[in-house]
């Protein structure tokens, strides 16, 4: 058993370190480092080759250059240049003057934060990259915080990307799907029905809109104080066609890839054939060609461009730094065995009276951990099938459902995930800052979700287990509201 729990160390290490350090990148350092130490039995020679090949490997592995990442790295510096292309050459500005002609308040602002991150649906890091990019210009000008923007920035970013098979995270999941033997549907309809049972998904974006809609446990920045007269009439399109093009491309390479991939004609085969990174890549191509021919046109010099190409490289290299190490600190988990330990003990140690709630807890724990939604779709989806079947194949479905929930809620929650680090970091705010503000309405959610997996696990209908959630969810968020408002409320001295 020493030897199985040493293998946790270097994640609780990790953890520990992101949390009272509050330094996202040294606390992931030394995970990777105490890891790579434990995989090379303490020899610092063997435990640095490992390191090397593994960051090697992050780019280049099995003879084949590493596509997704490549292609996700691209997109980010290329997002990076274009949000300071934009902010640089006053395409934001002129936008956030035509907008301020136009919303009339604080919630309005906070909804159109939500709405766009429903827009923006086609993977859940790049709408956590651009929706934070644009969005971060709301916080002077409507009086939000930049943990507020991060919070519903992240919220509805892979909570959506779960529940939509036209999404990256679709094909994915459904290949996945495909591998287990006695699924009783086809990947595509298995996972419509997963979704519909994926409360944690579904309940956490009814929390950021009701947060939204009501301004609900985040402080308030400063407001700009701004005579509506000294504000320019603005143009939204210097900003609104190069973000256009942006989500246009984004649809249209993907399913052009997709055509051009599949066995078979039809949208469905064209989604799960589709090359979702280099879509993304080609998208924010065509999009930062297109912000540069726009500025260019509106005055800016070609000197004044490069700069501001740098100036996004520079700035969205901090996030990049922080990917590649989460990207480091998953192989080196996944080498370690720490997510088939914790499966593992879920085989042994799950009732079959809990299994659905259980599988929840299981597979939030193993994300959070781990930092990856991904990695724990790969791990639990086959093993809970397999658990399925051996305590109640009626309970497939649910239990599916009950891994992606989980594994959504863990990601959601952890300091090490990348979703969690490039919503914070592309809203303008510290990653430690935004997992603890966004934990309270995650938790609510999670506490609901769990109510409907048990429900399910007792036999009632969807129906009325959906019931429960929603009903659930707004008592614990009306509670948490209401103690908010008392502790914001000033001490008056006698």
């Amino acid at each position: 058993m020493s030897g199985s729990i040493i293998i946790l160390f270097p994640l609780a290490l990790t953890l520990v370190l992101a949390l009272v350090l509050r330094r996202t990148l040294v606390a992931l350092g030394v995970g990777i480092v105490s890891g790579a130490l434990i995989i090379g039995e303490f020899e610092p020679v063997a435990a640095g080759v490992y390191l090397s090949s593994k960051a090697w490997e992050q780019f280049y592995a099995a003879g084949q250059w590493q596509a997704w990442h490549l292609n996700v790295l691209a997109a980010m510096i290329l997002l990076g240049i274009i949000t300071q292309l934009l902010a640089r050459g006053g395409a934001v500005k002129s936008f956030a003057d035509w907008l301020y002609h136009r919303i009339k308040s604080d919630r309005q602002a906070r909804v159109g934060v939500v709405v766009l991150g429903w827009v923006v649906f086609i993977d859940g890091i790049f709408s956590c990259l651009a929706v934070g990019h644009v969005c971060q210009p709301l916080s002077q000008r409507y009086n939000m915080s930049k943990e507020q923007i991060a919070y519903l920035v992240d919220s509805n970013a892979t909570p959506l990307c779960a529940l939509l098979p036209v999404s990256s995270w679709g094909p994915y999941v459904m290949a996945i799907l495909a591998s287990i033997a006695l699924l009783p549907l086809s990947p595509l309809e298995s996972f419509i029905e997963i979704a519909k049972l994926n409360f944690y998904a579904v309940t956490v974006m009814i929390v950021s809109l009701a947060v939204a809609w009501w301004g609900v446990g985040f402080s308030h920045s400063v407001a700009v104080e701004q005579n509506t007269a000294d504000v320019g009439v603005g143009n939204p399109w210097l900003l609104g066609i190069p973000m256009i093009s942006l989500l246009l491309a984004s649809v249209g390479f993907t399913l052009w890839s997709g055509a051009a991939n599949a066995p078979a004609t039809g949208l469905a085969q064209w989604i799960t054939s589709a090359d979702i990174g280099a879509a993304m890549r080609d998208a924010c191509l065509l999009a930062g060609l297109i912000t540069i021919v726009m500025l260019k046109h509106a005055g800016r010099r070609i000197v004044q461009l490069l700069v501001d190409m740098a100036a996004g490289i520079r700035v969205i290299g901090f996030a990049v730094a922080i990917l590649l190490f989460t990207w480091m600190i998953g192989a080196v988990i996944g080498d370690l065995g720490v997510a088939s330990l914790l499966a593992s003990w879920a085989e042994q140690f799950i009732s079959s009276d809990i299994l659905v709630a259980g599988m929840f807890l299981l597979c939030a724990v193993m994300a959070f951990s781990t930092g990856s939604s991904w990695g724990t779709f790969a791990i639990m989806i086959p093993i809970g099938a397999e658990i399925a079947v051996a305590v109640e194949v009626t309970l497939m479905l649910p239990v599916l459902s009950a891994v992606m929930a989980g594994s959504v809620f863990g990601d959601h929650c952890s300091p090490i995930s990348d979703s969690s680090v490039i919503s914070a970091t592309s809203s303008g705010c510290e990653p430690h800052a935004h997992v603890v503000t966004q934990l309270p309405f995650a938790v609510i959610a999670a506490i609901s979700t769990l109510v409907g997996f048990q429900l399910i696990n007792f036999g009632l209908t969807p129906t009325l287990s959906w019931l429960a959630v929603l009903v659930c969810a707004s008592v614990l968020l009306g509670c948490y509201h209401k103690k908010a408002m008392h502790l914001a409320q000033p001490v008056v001295s006698a």
